[in-house]
């Protein structure tokens, strides 16, 4: 491929609408063009990075027997009505009809697909198990797409189902696939992928994990103790709190506090530190928009995806009015507004605590000496908190958590019968007897994949993409083409890479050394291979890569082999990691 008939543009300016790097470098490079929020066409560079990154997910779903087939993108709504998704999902799933006036959806996940296309095969036992996978384009309908490819609403990703006639069946597969993953992203270039247990939102089922590269741009956090190992989705971390109780328990004194709102007001006027005030958080939920209220100890935030599942449906931000009967700012569990009727919620971090602060549910007013060992004795705790840094593990049960930002490249899920019981999927054991499948589901989002990679290894010319995803692996550069010597070394050298089966791009252009490094710098091939007329005098060609750990003067006849054998070794290498 020559550079110059390359579509699209590369400039050195960084768009102000990029706040991360992969996202400024992907556009300044052309790889990708804005189309609309969360959606963009990909020119060539990007689209080869991407069917590497395909290929390589093939080869790993192939490798643990698993089948290639493709869902619609378009689905009947009825589908989606079996499962009960149809009504529980937000508005991030798209819904339209036809012209015949039938309702149908955009897909944005494929379980339904899955079990609408295997149900009348799988009636027997004698079938299972077996997986099938799709790498395919879906949309989902995000209200906050950020950051370029790392969350955007059309997207492209490996799906994939597995189903089984017993959960030990089912945790020997997931166990494949945990592994099988792991080489994914080696391969990809990334192998510092780590893994965390994790939540499993609205594709339901009770186990699964994600696969998370750690950067301070991910949108994610995760919970990482040093001490075990231990790692887990903030969503799904268990919040440990350990409370000393004061020795003498105060009484209960309404006292006045004027003007004062917010939980670090009124412990800077009553001089109480945070972690000895309970605050309330106030949600509706979606359906009816009633009243939920979480108490949690000042110093905690709550965890909505915890909440969320403990109700069992979708909530909100309160919208606190003047007939609710609940007093903002002043919101406490003592002598609540009957009238109110809210949820009253009980985070685990309060249980056993006496002397705190809390609202009187009276405008201006607070209480100090709350014992919720005395005042509430029948109170039920559960973890409704986000777990904070020094945080004690759910695992070893030392106070050494830390909270570190993530991008979740992957995941994986053990669903259960979810699926294939909403559904009526059944089979006949050996007996006669009818059971309903097991399943596990498996995805990995190809382009968030590319930006990751570009985000975890680049510097500030451009990125440095590993020779197993490189859009070329050879960037034949020849500095000075008006030199007709320089010109045809550079033309012969073209040929005979390509004559040995390497992936090159040849820029020939009658430009500036500096700008045809600049523009090698953001396309980022591992191998760049220099003719010019000042080189030539020495009968050499400079071969150098991408991230600068490699440069030599390589006389001419042995360029081609020195370059093969370069870009053997880096893919051996990608191998090994």
């Amino acid at each position: 491929m020559k550079l110059d008939k390359l579509v699209g543009e590369r400039f050195k300016e960084k768009p102000s609408d990029c706040v991360v790097d992969s996202h400024a470098l992907m556009i300044r490079g052309g790889y990708m063009k804005f189309v609309a929020n969360g959606i963009y066409s990909s020119f060539m560079p990007l689209r080869r990075i991407t069917k590497k990154i395909e290929n390589i997910i093939r080869d790993e779903m192939d490798r643990i027997d698993g089948q290639e087939v493709q869902f619609p993108v378009v689905m009947p709504a009825s589908l989606w009505e079996e499962s009960g998704r149809y009504q529980s999902i937000d508005n991030s799933l798209c819904r339209f009809k036809d012209r015949n006036g039938a309702p149908m959806v955009l897909g944005m996940t494929h379980e339904e697909a899955a079990v609408q296309l295997v149900r009348e095969y799988g009636n027997t036992y004698t079938r299972y198990p077996f997986m099938i996978y799709q790498i395919q384009t879906k949309f989902r309908d995000e209200a906050r797409p950020r950051a370029g490819l790392i969350r955007v609403r059309e997207f492209t990703m490996k799906d994939a189902y597995s189903f089984h006639t017993s959960q030990e069946d089912l945790e020997d597969y997931y166990e494949k696939c945990y592994h099988a993953y792991e080489r994914i992203f080696a391969r990809a270039g990334i192998p510092e992928t780590i893994v965390v247990k994790s939540d499993s939102g609205m594709m339901g089922g009770n186990i699964s994990h994600e696969y998370m590269l750690l950067t301070s741009i991910g949108e994610d956090s995760i919970a990482i103790c040093p001490e075990c190992g231990y790692r887990a989705n903030m969503e799904a971390a268990e919040s440990i709190i350990k409370n000393t109780r004061d020795e003498v328990s105060e009484e209960l004194k309404k006292v006045a506090t004027p003007e004062m709102h917010t939980i670090e007001e009124v412990c800077d006027f009553l001089h109480a530190p945070a972690e000895k005030s309970v605050k309330a958080v106030v949600y509706q939920k979606n359906a009816d928009d009633a009243y939920v209220i979480v108490f949690i100890r000042g110093d905690l935030d709550v965890n909505e995806t915890k909440l969320t599942n403990f109700l069992g449906e979708n909530i909100h931000p309160a919208v606190i009015t003047e007939e609710s009967g609940i007093n903002a700012g002043f919101i406490g569990p003592v002598a609540m507004n009957a009238a109110a009727k809210p949820l009253i919620l009980f985070d685990a971090s309060i249980q056993g605590t006496n002397n705190m602060v809390c609202g009187a549910n009276e405008v201006d007013f607070h209480y100090t000496g709350l014992d919720m060992t005395r005042d509430f004795p029948d109170a039920e705790y559960h973890d409704f908190a986000k777990i904070i840094t020094g945080g004690i593990c759910p695992s070893c049960g030392k106070p050494s958590i830390t909270v570190s930002r993530g991008i979740e490249v992957g995941n994986i899920f053990q669903l259960g019968t979810k699926y294939t019981k909403s559904m009526g999927m059944t089979y006949l054991d050996e007996k006669g007897e009818s059971h309903y499948p097991i399943m596990g589901c498996y995805g990995i989002g190809v382009g968030r994949l590319a930006a990751s990679v570009c985000e975890a290894h680049h510097d500030e010319y451009g990125p440095i993409w590993p020779i197993s995803i490189a859009p070329w692996q050879v960037h034949l550069c020849c500095v000075k083409s008006a030199d007709e010597e320089a010109h045809a070394a550079a033309d012969r050298l073209y040929e005979d890479l390509q004559n040995a089966g390497l992936e090159v791009i040849y820029d020939d252009r009658k430009v500036s050394a500096g700008f045809m490094f600049s523009d090698a710098d953001l396309l980022g091939v591992p191998v760049r291979v220099i003719v010019s007329p000042r080189n030539l005098k020495e009968n050499v060609c400079e071969v150098v890569t991408r991230d600068k750990t490699y440069s030599e003067k390589i006389p001419v006849e042995d360029t081609i082999n020195a370059v093969k054998k370069l870009v053997a070794d880096l893919l051996d290498q990608c191998k090994a990691e």
